[in-house]
């Protein structure tokens, strides 16, 4: 009678009960799909600039560029609006992805400089770029 009762520690395990298994696999699926939608939502959509291929240059740039005395130069020439529109629209006309790259003096009232995008985004140019100069002060830590 005493060996009946060691009987029922030798027995082999034949299955594995995988249904806590598939319920925890569930939950964190469910709490995936969840929190996925919400971090899509607090996203914004930018076009970041991205850089040219190995061996390729970038083509159809206008350089715009304003002094501090409102003297405006497209690509190094001086001109004036009609100049600039005629300039912008000869390079819309060769390339339609053609680009602009605004400088323009910092003392300059901020309505002549949006004159400037105005005009430029009116001729038929969607991209274009504000030149700015680094600050080497903001860019050094302070003790």
């Amino acid at each position: 009678m005493a060996a009946t009762f060691g009987q029922d520690d030798d027995d082999e395990i034949t299955g594995i009960n995988v249904t806590p298994l598939v319920d925890i696999v569930l939950v964190l699926l469910i709490i995936f799909m969840v929190t996925a939608n919400f971090i899509v939502r607090e996203t914004m959509e930018v076009d970041l600039p991205r850089a040219a291929n190995a061996g390729s240059t970038v083509q159809g740039l206008v350089n715009v560029v304003m002094d501090r005395n409102g003297t405006l130069y497209v690509d190094g020439t001086v001109t004036d609006e009609a100049g600039l529109r005629a300039k912008v629209a000869e390079g819309v006309k060769q390339d339609p992805d053609t680009r602009a790259i605004i400088s323009a003096d910092q003392s300059l009232p901020y309505g002549r400089v949006m004159h400037l995008i105005d005009v430029v985004k009116g001729e038929g140019i969607a991209k274009f770029a504000l030149n700015i100069e680094k600050d080497a002060q903001a860019a050094s830590p302070r003790p």
